[in-house]
C-alpha cells in the first residue's frame, strides 16, 4: 500500500504592532497569549490532521488497487465462456463481443510410461472473430510414472494446439491427485516458460481447492477456474457456503466460475468475473441456450 503525503497548509496573519504605552502593553500581553494559543493550536494540527487525513486516503489507495482479475490477461476475454465438448459444434451465431469459445482440442491419457494422444474428432465451427481456448484434458489410466519424459510430452502436445487457428489461450484440466500435484506444477512451469509472454494459460480447479486448499495459490497460471458442479462429496458444502456469502480465498480463483446448464446455482456472482459454462446434456449449444446466459 503507497501513502501520499498531504501538505497541510495554515493561513499565518503578521501583526504589526506600535509601542503606545501601557495600553499598548496590555494589548501586546493579550495578543502573546492569543499568539501562544494558536502556534500550540498549529502544532496539534500539524501533528495529528494529517494522520486522520492519510487514513482516508489510504483506505482509498487500497481499495482501488488494481486485483488479479484487472490485471488478468484474459482481460481482452468477453464474459461469458462456453465449454465445447467433445461432440459437433456449429456456434457461429456467437456474438464475439459477448461470447469466447474454450474447446477441447485434445485428450491425454498416462498410462504407465506412456502419454497416449487423442485430438479432437469432431467439428467445431465459429467465426473468425470468435476468440478461442485450447483445453487439453490430462486423464491417468492405471499408475503412471509421472516421469520427466512424460512432462516433455505433454508440453509437446500442448504446445501442438498454438498451431491451431484463432487459439488466443491456454486450459488445462487435470484432476491432479495429492501425489500428482508435484508433477503438475512442474509441467505447468516449463509450459508457462515455453508459450509466449502475453498468452494466457488457465486450469479448471476444483471448488475445494480454490476455498480452502492453498497449493494452487502460487501456481505459475494466470487463471484457476472453480468448477462449481459435479463436485461429488463437496457439492452441498460448497453450494452452501457460496450462497452465504463466502467467496473463494485463492486470488487466482477470483477471476471466473465454472458452472454447467444443469446444476442452477443460487449466489451472487461478481460481474467483474467471467463465466466458463459447460452443457449438461448430449446436444449442442444453440442460439436459445446463448441468449439465457447472455441476458
Amino acid at each position: 500500500m503507497k501513502l501520499i503525503p498531504i501538505n497541510v497548509g495554515y493561513a499565518v496573519r503578521t501583526l504589526v504592532i506600535s509601542p503606545r504605552g501601557n495600553a499598548v502593553k496590555a494589548r501586546r500581553a493579550t495578543l502573546l497569549k492569543m499568539t501562544k494559543r494558536a502556534v500550540k493550536t498549529a502544532f496539534q494540527l500539524s501533528a495529528w490532521q494529517p494522520a486522520k487525513l492519510m487514513l482516508p486516503l489510504a483506505l482509498c489507495l487500497t481499495a482501488c488497487q488494481p486485483t488479479a482479475a484487472t490485471e488478468s490477461k484474459f482481460n481482452d476475454f468477453p464474459p461469458t465462456i462456453l465449454w465445447a465438448w467433445e461432440r459437433p459444434e456449429d456456434l457461429r451465431f456467437l456474438n464475439p463481443q459477448q461470447v469466447a469459445v474454450a474447446f477441447l482440442a485434445q485428450t491425454l491419457t498416462l498410462t504407465g510410461e506412456k502419454v497416449n494422444a487423442n485430438p479432437r474428432q469432431q467439428p467445431l465451427k465459429v467465426s473468425p472473430e470468435t476468440k478461442l481456448i485450447a483445453v487439453t484434458r490430462i486423464e491417468t489410466d492405471q499408475l503412471p510414472v509421472l516421469s520427466k519424459t512424460q512432462q516433455d510430452e505433454i508440453v509437446r502436445l500442448v504446445l501442438n494446439t498454438l498451431t491451431l487457428k484463432n487459439v488466443s489461450a491456454l486450459q488445462i484440466d487435470f484432476d491432479a491427485k495429492v501425489s500428482q500435484r508435484g508433477f503438475y506444477r512442474e509441467l505447468l512451469t516449463e509450459l508457462r516458460a515455453k508459450i509466449p509472454a502475453t498468452m494466457p494459460l488457465s486450469i479448471t480447479a476444483l471448488a475445494s481447492f480454490c476455498l480452502s486448499d492453498p497449493w494452487i495459490k502460487d501456481l505459475p497460471v494466470d487463471e484457476a477456474i472453480p468448477m462449481i458442479f459435479r463436485m461429488g462429496a463437496d457439492n452441498h458444502k460448497v453450494k452452501n457456503l457460496l450462497k452465504n456469502g463466502t467467496d473463494f480465498s485463492i486470488p487466482l480463483c477470483q477471476q471466473s466460475y465454472g458452472i454447467a446448464t444443469d446444476e442452477p446455482l443460487t449466489i451472487n456472482f461478481a460481474k467483474a468475473r467471467r463465466v466458463y459454462v459447460f452443457k449438461g446434456s448430449a446436444a449442442g449449444w444453440t442460439s436459445a441456450d446463448v441468449e439465457k446466459l447472455v441476458n
